[in-house]
């Protein structure tokens, strides 16, 4: 028997709630076994996703973190899997106040696009877990610079359908990289998971690491 106090032992895995390839590929390079905890048919996962009028970007993506998580977790309850954490995230694009969020069609990715060529945007991704009783966040801010992007440019990527289903109408690591001018911050932030933020939580829910 372990002794009294002994610390509890590691977490094998962790729910991931995020229909992201691209985190859950995240994951793997961390080498964190993980389990999908996806939204059921029934569920309007997109409505937690809805922009609040005069919503700053740090405001907007904390609030949706938790919503989903909180949505998470009681998917958890309802379908009775073995407990163990759960990992969630949310990543927007802003320019200044303004919220660039997923493009609804080709000429809302078009408009979005125009308005990121030749400046510099943020990206915000926040990050939580549900361990137990606490849900700890973080948000890791990065800074993306465009290259003017021409007219031509613009209607070739949205015809490779890469904007579609991505906040800011672009993925950072898809073709698009190539009118990036300079990146400050998080690259895997930009992607939508970022590492060195994820991995702190994760040692803090003592969920195992391959580190």
């Amino acid at each position: 028997m372990p002794p009294p106090h002994a610390a509890p032992l590691p977490h094998r895995f962790v729910y991931l709630a995020s229909q992201s390839p691209r985190r859950a590929q995240l994951l793997d390079q961390l080498g964190v076994e993980h389990r999908p905890l996806l939204p059921a048919a029934r569920e309007n996962a997109e409505r937690l996703e809805e922009e609040r009028p005069h919503e700053l970007p740090d405001a907007y993506v904390r609030r949706v973190t938790l919503a989903k998580l909180l949505a998470a977790r009681r998917r958890l309850a309802q379908r009775g899997l073995p407990p163990a954490p759960i990992l969630v995230a949310d990543t927007t694009v802003a320019l200044g106040r303004r919220i660039l969020g997923k493009p609804r069609d080709a000429a809302e990715a078009a408009e979005i696009l125009r308005a990121l060529s030749g400046r510099t945007h943020r990206v915000l991704t926040a990050v939580a877990i549900s361990a137990g009783r606490e849900s700890p966040l973080r948000v890791s801010v990065s800074r993306v610079r465009f290259a003017a992007l021409s007219e031509t440019t613009i209607a070739r990527y949205i015809a490779s359908g890469e904007p579609f289903g991505k906040a800011g109408a672009y993925a950072v690591q898809g073709r698009i990289a190539a009118w990036i001018e300079a990146i400050e911050g998080s690259y895997t932030g930009i992607m939508g998971l970022p590492l060195y933020e994820t991995t702190k939580l994760l040692s803090q829910a003592r969920v195992r690491l391959e580190l």
